[in-house]
C-alpha cells in the first residue's frame, strides 16, 4: 500500500477539502486527487463522496480512517527505530552474560529515560564496521592494536579493567585456596575452547598464558557454557577463566568454585568504541558515565592494551 496515498487520504479526511489538503501536503490539487483515486482503485471502494462543499467520507472511509492513521503511526515508529538522533542508542556488548552488559545495565539505572538497544556482535572487524557505518554507536571490545591505528574517524577509550577469577571443580587441586597467583597454574590445565583464534580474547589469553609459563587448551567443539560447566564441575584436573562479572548460574551440585588471581591480578581491558562525529546524543552520556579505567599496579595485562 501506497503510504504517500494514506497520507494524503488522511489529509483530506482532516481538512474536508482536496485544495486545502494540497496546501497542507505542499503539493497540487490535481495530485491529491490521483493519490486518493489510486488509493480507492488498490482497496476497491470509494472513500469519498465529492460535494459543493467538499469531500465526505464513504462509510467505508469512516471504516479504513483509523486503520489509515495506525499505518501512519507505525511508519513513523519504524522510521524512528532506525532514525539516529531520534532511535534508541545502540550498543554492541558481545555477549550478555559479561562485563559490559553490566555496565550498559549501570548506565540505564542511571539514566532511565535514554532508550537502549542492546546488540551482540561475535566479531570484531563486524563491530568496527558497524560502527563506522553508523548501524551502531558504540562497541566494547579489547583493543589489540593502539588508538592511534584505529580506521579514520574512529575513537576509543579504555572504560574498565575486569579482574579475572579461575573456576574449578570441587576435586581440582587448586579448588580449596583462597586465592590464586597466575604463576602456580604453570603445569594445570587451563580449558578455553571458546578461544576462537583471531579473537581478541584469544589474543588476552594467549598472551596471559606465554607471560606466566602455563597452557591454554582450545581441543574439542565448544557447545556452551553450560557443558562447559559441566566439564569443569565433574574435572580434577581442568579449570578454565571467567571474568568477575561474568554471569553464571550452575546446578548446587557441580560445587564449582571461583577462586581470584592475585600477585599480579591479570585484568581483561574493555575499551568503548565510538565514530568521532557520531551525532546521538546519548552518546557522550553514556561515555561520561563509564569514564576512563583505573589502572592499578598490582594488575597485569597485555603490551597491546598498555598503549
Amino acid at each position: 500500500m501506497d503510504l504517500d496515498a494514506v497520507r494524503t487520504f488522511v489529509a483530506v479526511a482532516d481538512a474536508g477539502q482536496f485544495r486545502e489538503a494540497a496546501l497542507g501536503l505542499n503539493v497540487t490539487q490535481q495530485a491529491v486527487s490521483k493519490r486518493v483515486a489510486a488509493l480507492e482503485k488498490d482497496l476497491g471502494a470509494r472513500l469519498f463522496t465529492r460535494t459543493a462543499r467538499g469531500a465526505q467520507l464513504t462509510v467505508d472511509g469512516q471504516v479504513f480512517l483509523p486503520h489509515a492513521r495506525d499505518l501512519l503511526r507505525a511508519e513513523e515508529r519504524a522510521a524512528a527505530s532506525v532514525r539516529p538522533g531520534r532511535r534508541a542508542l545502540r550498543v554492541d556488548v558481545i555477549g550478555r552474560r559479561l562485563a559490559p552488559a553490566d555496565l550498559v545495565r549501570d548506565f540505564h539505572r542511571a539514566h532511565p529515560a535514554v532508550a537502549l538497544d542492546v546488540v551482540t556482535l561475535f566479531d570484531a572487524d563486524a563491530a568496527l564496521s558497524a560502527v563506522r557505518s553508523g548501524t551502531i554507536d558504540a562497541s566494547f571490545r579489547a583493543l589489540t592494536l593502539p588508538a592511534r591505528q584505529l580506521p579514520e574517524g574512529i575513537e576509543a577509550a579504555r572504560v574498565h579493567d575486569e579482574p579475572l577469577e579461575l573456576l574449578t571443580g570441587p576435586r581440582h587441586a587448586l579448588a580449596a585456596a583462597r586465592a590464586v597467583t597466575p604463576a602456580q597454574l604453570a603445569g594445570h590445565r587451563i580449558w578455553m575452547p571458546g578461544n576462537v583464534a583471531g579473537t581478541e580474547w584469544a589474543a588476552f589469553y594467549d598472551d596471559l598464558a606465554a607471560a606466566f609459563g602455563f597452557t591454554i587448551e582450545v581441543t574439542g567443539p565448544d557447545f556452551g557454557t553450560e557443558p562447559l560447566l559441566d566439564t569443569i564441575a565433574d574435572s580434577p584436573l581442568l579449570a578454565t577463566f571467567v571474568g568477575v562479572q561474568t554471569r553464571m548460574v550452575w546446578p548446587a551440585d557441580h560445587d564449582l568454585r571461583r577462586i581470584p588471581l592475585r600477585d599480579p591480578t591479570p585484568v581483561y581491558p574493555h575499551s568503548l568504541v565510538w565514530r568521532a562525529d557520531n551525532p546521538h546524543p546519548a552518546l557522550a552520556s553514556l561515555r561520561a558515565h563509564l569514564g576512563t579505567a583505573r589502572q592499578d599496579a598490582d594488575t597485569w595485562t597485555p603490551k597491546w592494551a598498555q598503549q
